[in-house]
């Protein structure tokens, strides 16, 4: 199916049976964990009736795989055969920070008030006799190339950082700094589930992507793209061992271990089928909309947003973002207001936002529209926050 965002916006028919969520809620919590559209939905149906009656890789089960390694690839200027199905965001990163041969002494920078699925695999290279290097910037998630080449040593092996900061929308400038990365030898590992489906993505700038579904690309939990540049394959070793990840001709074990060419050496066993048919069906729809389209989209609404919060008070974290870092998530806080019964008065009347902390335990509310929400719904959120 073809989709027209200027339709969409423009038709509440149209919005209410792709976008079920539009008809009771104002959904603005992408940056979470997102509702599924009725495609997505209609996808997982039919292929789980489907197998009721027949064993789970059947008919266009693999054809099915290949489109939307096609679809993912597209969407971060790779190649299908580059493209590997897993999810969550956690399992890539961690098959990075445990694939790559490490030495003593190796250094690895990192934001330690990132997401923790994008801290913990870094922090606990310690073991390893790797030194975790923490990026420390002037104001929270805001890291840019100069912090970053400021970090840098003779020893830094890799740098892990997050496409888009979770909690404040600080856009990374991550072309800026792989550019640099890749003058120096240094490895790249962005994790981007804040940006696929929300944001153009090229890795050509990146060693190492990965990204689950269930935010801005709107499909289910648990299923996800990881990529890893082929040119590194030889030194790159994947650190978990399966059927389907390792040569097994007639699923007979071999004496040696031989891994496929392409990223399926990285899927080490049965294929998620429900999630990937139903991530399949969301990719389908943002490569019908065009990412482009939908990042102007976004940040058309960050600006709208933003301004109808500041205009009752409320300190917006992006208030002196530069444009190229702006994203759909607009934080906000106001000091002396109690969040948790602005975030119940909300959450009550079918608003959907979320309620964050920073690291200093102060109390953050969260706003992620995505490309089909409408600014009339912001002056509903308006409206309850004034009452």
């Amino acid at each position: 199916m073809s989709y027209c965002l200027s339709e969409i916006l423009n038709n509440q028919g149209v919005r209410h049976r792709e976008f079920p969520v539009t008809r009771d809620k104002i959904f603005l919590g992408h940056a979470g964990v997102a509702p599924l559209t009725r495609a997505a939905a209609q996808a997982v149906q039919d292929y789980a009736w489907e197998i009721t009656e027949n064993f789970q890789e059947v008919g266009d089960f693999f054809s099915n795989l290949q489109r939307t390694r096609q679809l993912a690839s597209d969407l971060i200027q790779a190649k299908p055969e580059d493209i590997a199905l897993i999810g969550p965001t956690a399992l890539g990163l961690n098959l990075v920070a445990l694939g790559i041969d490490w030495s003593v002494g190796d250094e690895v920078v990192y934001y330690p008030q990132d997401y923790p699925s994008n801290v913990y695999p870094w922090s606990d290279l310690r073991r390893k006799g790797v030194r975790p290097v923490a990026l420390k910037p002037e104001n929270p998630g805001q890291i840019t190339p100069e912090l970053v080449m400021a970090s840098l040593s003779s020893k830094t092996k890799l740098v892990a950082l997050s496409s888009c900061h979770y909690l404040t929308g600080y856009r990374l400038d991550y072309q800026t700094i792989g550019v640099e990365l890749k003058k120096r030898g240094i490895l790249f590992c962005l994790d981007s589930i804040q940006s696929l489906g929300a944001t153009p993505i090229d890795v050509q700038f990146i060693d190492f992507l990965s990204a689950d579904s269930h935010k801005w690309l709107l499909g289910p939990l648990g299923a996800g793209i990881f990529y890893a540049n082929p040119a590194l394959y030889d030194q790159f070793h994947p650190p978990l061992l399966g059927s389907w990840n390792v040569h097994s001709p007639g699923f007979v074990a071999q004496e040696e271990i031989r891994f496929h060419s392409t990223a399926q050496r990285f899927e080490i066993g049965s294929m998620n089928g429900l999630g990937i048919m139903g991530m399949k069906a969301s990719l389908e729809i943002i490569s019908s909309l065009g990412v482009e389209a939908i990042q102007s989209r976004l940040i058309f609404l960050h600006r709208s947003l933003r301004s109808k919060l500041q205009s009752l008070g409320w300190e917006v974290l992006s208030e002196s973002y530069p444009e190229s870092a702006l994203s759909g998530i607009v934080t906000v806080r106001k000091w002396g207001s109690d969040l948790n019964e602005v975030y119940k008065k909300l959450t009550d009347a079918g608003v959907v936002v979320s309620l964050r902390w920073d690291a200093n335990k102060n109390p953050l509310i969260r706003f992620s529209p995505h490309f089909y929400n409408l600014e009339s719904e912001f002056d509903q959120v308006i409206s309850i926050l004034k009452g």
